[in-house]
């Protein structure tokens, strides 16, 4: 809950961007990435700064060779994307961070239910895998998320938008249990229903269908954690549209 005093703690106003790290964010982060070689030439950059890079690029939208002067080079950064992408570096952060924000709000770090639902986005020229969703008239990629009951994303998966929510839920459920083995139980929409989703892991499913008397709009209280996540991520313009080539790079953004 913003008030006065959480206002103050999470400013952004003394820093050069308000992408960049503050030092209590650094201090968390900093043991997650790599550490100084033992050997070999020192790094000309400081990881820090790389890292406020990616997270510029990831809020401002830009491509990567726009980067300011104040940054690393272009190629630096892209590197070091590179490198935590394929690392499974952001899939750790995020699965630390869900945690720490669980127990600083009273709950066990592990979650035990979860919500999944997708979004369909338009693609670019950059070219990768996309598809035409017959539903939402979109050629694109389908996001697929699995969030915990407050909203944070536990597992998130990109793929052609023509692949239906009955066939794109079951990948992202199976990752799920590696990391996440104590959710028992999902919900879903009426798109999940059937034998497919259902028996895809041990994860108990729960259809949320829509009162029989509804009439208009209506907020769904096991459904909108969900699409409010997809609300907030829209606060980055990276994630806008999905401007990567690769699914790799899409899931690692998101």
């Amino acid at each position: 809950m913003w008030t006065p005093a959480t206002r103050r703690q999470h400013s952004r106003a003394g820093l050069r961007y308000a992408s960049d790290l503050t030092d209590d964010e650094w201090r968390i982060l900093e043991p997650l990435l790599p550490g100084e070689p033992g050997r070999g030439r020192r790094r000309a950059w400081p990881l820090r700064e790389s890292a406020n890079a990616i997270f510029y690029v990831l809020r401002a939208g830009c491509a990567w060779r726009l980067l300011p002067d104040s940054f690393p080079p272009w190629r630096t950064v892209y590197r070091w994307f590179v490198r935590l992408r394929d690392g499974g570096v952001f899939e750790a952060i995020n699965h630390h961070l869900v945690m720490l924000d669980r127990e600083r709000s009273g709950r066990e770090a592990s979650p035990t239910a979860a919500v999944i639902d997708s979004q369909s986005v338009k693609t670019t020229e950059s070219g990768g895998p996309r598809g035409y969703d017959a539903g939402k008239k979109i050629k694109g990629r389908k996001r697929h998320a699995m969030v915990d009951t407050d909203g944070r994303g536990l597992t998130l998966d990109n793929h052609p938008a023509s692949i239906q929510d009955r066939d794109g839920a079951p990948p992202p459920m199976r990752m799920s249990r590696c990391r996440w083995p104590f959710v028992q139980l999902a919900f879903m929409d009426s798109g999940y229903a059937g034998d497919r989703v259902a028996s895809a892991t041990a994860i108990r499913v729960e259809i949320v269908r829509k009162p029989k008397d509804q009439v208009g709009f209506a907020v769904h209280a096991r459904r909108r954690v969900v699409e409010r996540f997809f609300a907030w991520i829209g606060r980055n313009r990276r994630l806008a549209k999905d401007f990567e080539a690769t699914i790799a790079s899409a899931n690692a953004f998101l």
